[in-house]
């Protein structure tokens, strides 16, 4: 066949370069301090999520295989399992409750993959005798957020469209890099394990209606960075353009129209993380805007559930597709996934956390009642702005005694636009690990994260998490 043209020729290589260079003192205060709140939030996501049976599922069978132990399991006790298995396991965590942060142009969880990754690898340099300190494992997560989520905003929504899950997808670059960076790679090395993790890119995006499987794509994305990063260190090679190749790339096989100026805008002096946004709620992010939106109307209009006859949602061509399917009680990661669970369980309880997210709820005759009261469609206006738009709602309430209120929320709670504060994500952390961690565990690790840039070894951070 003829040979495709290049997308954007030379890329992958300059990203290695600059990547593999990427050093703590080039970063602005402001993304070392989203590093250490990301940290904190992946920790309090990974050890919650490993109170839950698909996580649990995963690390039996990791212990089952067996293997050189090398790295910590967060949220369990017991020995270490080899640093793949690590990743598999705490990658699966960090995303197993919808709860890890989001960064909206890529649609990537990038805290567990680029996280569970490093920190594995940061145990296998401590007891080597090599330990990586906190500003070298805080460029390493930057690195992996650089990859993950300029690639994947090059891709954009076509690859969602197209049936992929990003976190599957876009996510073995932000390991990949991360993992190569801890691991000390050159330009070179940096260069082999992207082209490696790039043929490992798999995840289907009909595993959000019910299958445990979801869960999985975010363990086995960050598995995959360390398999190219360890593979690439022993020279065994990856893909040279894979990202921009013109056929087979990634961009060309995944993206239909990818924006290729996304993945160069500021390289190496604006960064990714700095466009991350943490989850209050404990559901899928294109439900947020929603979510905030009811509450903030019924707090206004003193409104209780018995009050509302009917919630429509006015939402984004993405949101629509993604979250407003009818909703069948197929497992917890429906609920999480759908938008008129999430309006029903919010309407109740004025909370869409874990608590509202549990078998329990699944079939509760009142969820399904009000559900029955919801409903959505495409809202042209937000539909015209574009992808920047793709979390706002217009959100209308109608009550029984024949009343309407409208409320709009363009950008949801937690996002760069309309952020949380360290407070709450300290607070957010709090209330995932009680009952899991020991008072006395929780201190330490709030206070290893604040202070993460000073620790000679950040490895350190592996115990802390473990029971």
């Amino acid at each position: 066949m003829a040979e495709a043209k290049s997308l954007l020729p030379g890329y992958s290589e300059r990203l290695a370069k600059v990547l593999a260079a990427l050093r703590y003192e080039a970063l602005p205060a402001e993304a070392v301090a989203r590093a250490r709140l990301c940290v904190l939030d992946g920790i309090g996501c990974a050890v919650f999520g490993a109170t839950l049976p698909w996580t649990r599922i995963v690390a039996d069978m990791v212990r089952a295989e067996g293997g050189k132990p090398e790295a910590s399991l967060m949220g369990f006790a017991g020995g270490k399992v080899t640093a793949s298995q690590a990743a598999l396991v705490n990658g699966t965590a960090g995303h197993a409750y919808e709860l890890d942060d989001i960064h909206k142009d890529s649609i990537l969880h990038a805290n567990s993959l680029a996280f569970p990754a490093a920190l594995a690898l940061a145990e296998v340099a401590s007891a080597e005798g090599r330990p990586i300190d906190g500003r070298r494992f805080i460029a390493a997560l930057v690195a992996g957020y650089e990859a993950g989520c300029r690639i994947g905003a090059a891709a954009g929504q076509p690859l969602f469209f197209r049936g992929f899950h990003p976190q599957g997808v876009n996510g073995v670059f932000a390991s990949a890099a991360a993992a190569a960076h801890i691991m000390g790679l050159d330009a070179e090395g940096m260069l082999h394990a992207i082209g490696l993790a790039g043929s490992q890119a798999a995840g289907l995006m009909a595993a959000q209606e019910g299958a445990m499987a979801k869960r999985l794509h975010s363990g086995k994305a960050a598995q995959a960075g360390i398999y190219a990063a360890r593979l690439a260190a022993r020279g065994f090679t990856g893909i040279r353009d894979v990202v921009e190749a013109g056929y087979g790339g990634f961009l060309s096989s995944f993206g239909e129209k990818p924006d290729i100026a996304r993945l160069t805008e500021g390289l190496g002096e604006r960064w990714e993380i700095l466009q991350v946004g943490f989850k209050p709620h404990a559901s899928v992010t294109s439900i947020h805007t929603a979510l905030d939106a009811l509450a903030a109307l019924m707090k206004a209009q003193d409104l209780k559930a018995a009050d509302i006859a009917a919630i429509d949602a006015g939402i984004s061509p993405m949101t629509y597709t993604h979250c407003a399917w009818p909703y069948r009680p197929e497992g917890v990661t429906a609920a999480q996934m759908n938008l008129y669970f999430g309006l029903a369980v919010m309407a109740l309880d004025g909370a869409a956390f874990v608590q509202q997210y549990t078998q329990a709820r699944l079939k509760d005759p009142a969820v399904l009642e009000l559900i029955g009261r919801c409903t959505a469609h495409v809202e042209h206006e937000i539909a015209d702005k574009g992808p920047a738009a793709r979390h706002a709602c217009r959100l209308t309430v109608r009550t029984k005694d024949g009343r309407s209120f409208t409320h709009e929320e363009w950008h949801r709670r937690g996002s760069p636009e309309n952020p949380v504060t360290a407070a709450d994500i300290d607070t957010k952390f709090r209330r995932l690990v009680a009952g899991t961690l020991p008072p006395n565990r929780i201190e330490a690790v709030i206070a290893a994260a604040a202070g993460l840039e000073r620790a000679p070894d950040a490895a350190a951070l592996a115990p802390l998490a473990r029971l």
